[in-house]
């Protein structure tokens, strides 16, 4: 089966989120089950440098300019690269400038991905000629499922997956003009949402069938208060048979204790005596008071209100007071006004308390690899990897009852679970752990429980199969 892949992330080239680590994992496993697998992403600066030779497939006059197909292999898999300099070529964050603000030709730039994924799934490329799937994913490339729709092309499938339906790219209407779409696209039974044209909703409405990363997840958005409005259409598709939960999966090549070259120690449930070597590490780096008997907490998200890091951080300043054995690390950023709180935090309890604003894919695994708990109190959470990294590491997820959490999680059994995201539940939580860290026993059984669960993307990857066939 011939199958493209729609994404505005891959990990390592670009990641802003769970998204490039998907990307990065799960076409790799689908190729290892005997797929023709491709991905297009755009050519943004950072690729630019990380794949400076590639080949040209096909130049076009689009409605975002002259944009040039190339072809490059990467770590196996086939990469299209849309190169528009004038679209792409920004440094740092593919989305947003330095101060957070989105680019205003943000259609343009990912309506072009829509419309290139459209463009080389129904045979741009002659060498390579039809996929028989165009599997996009999220808001960025929700335009793609629409362009098919719009050229009449029922001979190339389509899935679109939502990896956070929080997100819903929405322009101002106008734009279906601009990028090159029929006026019926801009309609309720279409793209139209609440006046604006939103990318999103077209995954939605004109794929063929819609995945999450999550059963929960698959659930909840189908609720209105976790579904941001799209409730309707999404219970409408459910009925159809047309909506999947799909969990997502850890990549054993990048996340594995017993190989990972990022973390002082490699270990293994075998070993696992050996991974207080990482925490004593880790404690070090932080400036943590060095000692294997306390419970080091880590976390590693954007800060926040979804992810909880304003109720994380109100359970730590309630408890860290009354709890000296209790340590934290953080790595993330986000929120101005968090990032602030955090940091002061980290100067009232400069012992317990450390923090690192921004991101560092190796500190990440040092955090994963080094902690006793690994906190995920989101307030919804569609997926969720880090968790699935800390069950990996046999560092227990505290983590609230929601999407994938819940899915991944078994209060008692591989991690700690509150239901409400309120600071009550979550320091109760925290509570639980630290009596259990009292009890090595049982302690060690639940990270032996933890480390013989089997995420792999090998899994997903049959799964996304039969919804292709």
């Amino acid at each position: 089966m011939k199958i493209l892949h729609a994404t505005s992330e891959l990990y390592p080239l670009i990641k802003t989120g769970g998204l490039a680590d998907v990307l990065g994992a799960l076409p790799l496993a689908q190729q290892q089950n005997g797929d023709d697998v491709r991905v297009v992403l755009p050519y943004y600066h950072d690729v630019r440098q990380k794949l400076p030779f590639t080949a040209e497939v096909a130049r076009r006059d689009t409605f975002g300019g002259y944009v040039v197909i190339r072809y490059a292999e990467f770590q196996g898999i086939g990469l299209y690269l849309i190169d528009a300099p004038h679209l792409y070529d920004r440094h740092g964050n593919p989305y947003h400038n330095e101060f957070y603000q989105d680019y205003a030709d943000n259609v343009i730039r990912f309506g072009i991905l829509g419309w290139a994924a459209a463009a080389i799934a129904t045979g741009i490329d002659p060498l390579w000629g039809k996929a028989d799937v165009l599997h996009a994913h999220d808001w960025q490339a929700g335009l793609a499922p629409a362009y098919l729709t719009a050229w009449h092309r029922r001979d190339v499938k389509s899935v679109f997956t939502i990896h956070n339906i929080a997100y819903q790219g929405c322009f101002y209407p106008h734009h279906w003009r601009d990028l090159w779409l029929p006026e019926w696209v801009l309609q309720a039974e279409g793209a139209e949402f609440y006046g604006q044209l939103s990318f999103l909703k077209s995954g939605l409405y004109y794929a063929d069938h819609i995945t999450t990363v999550s059963p929960s997840y698959a659930h909840e958005i189908t609720g209105d208060l976790g579904s941001y409005g799209m409730g309707g259409l999404l219970r409408h598709r459910q009925m159809q048979g047309k909506l999947s939960g799909i969990l997502n999966g850890v990549d054993a090549q990048i996340w594995n204790p017993i190989s990972d070259p990022n973390i002082p120690q490699n270990y293994d449930l075998q070993q696992f005596h050996l991974k207080s070597n990482n925490k004593l590490a880790l404690q070090k780096h932080f400036g943590l008071n060095e000692n294997a008997a306390n419970l080091l907490t880590v976390m590693v998200s954007r800060l926040t209100e979804q992810k909880g890091a304003d109720l994380l951080w109100a359970s730590l300043h309630r408890l860290l007071p009354e709890n000296p054995h209790l340590q934290f690390a953080l790595l993330g950023s986000g929120s101005p006004e968090l990032e602030r709180a955090f940091n002061d935090l980290a100067q009232q309890y400069p012992q317990q308390v450390g923090v690192h604003i921004g991101y560092d894919e190796k500190l990440a695994h040092r955090l994963v690899g080094g902690g006793d708990v690994i906190a995920v109190p989101s307030r919804f959470e569609p997926c969720g990897l880090t968790q699935l990294y800390g069950l990996k590491y046999g560092t227990l997820p505290l983590v609230r009852k929601t999407g994938g959490l819940a899915d991944t999680v078994a209060h008692g059994e591989t991690g700690f679970v509150f239901e409400h995201a309120n600071v009550d539940d979550l320091s109760a939580c925290f509570q639980a752990a630290l009596n259990t860290w009292q009890n090595k026993a049982l302690w060690s059984k639940y990270c032996a429980n933890a480390m013989q669960q089997d995420y792999g993307w090998q899994r997903a990857a049959q799964a996304y199969r039969a919804i292709y066939a």
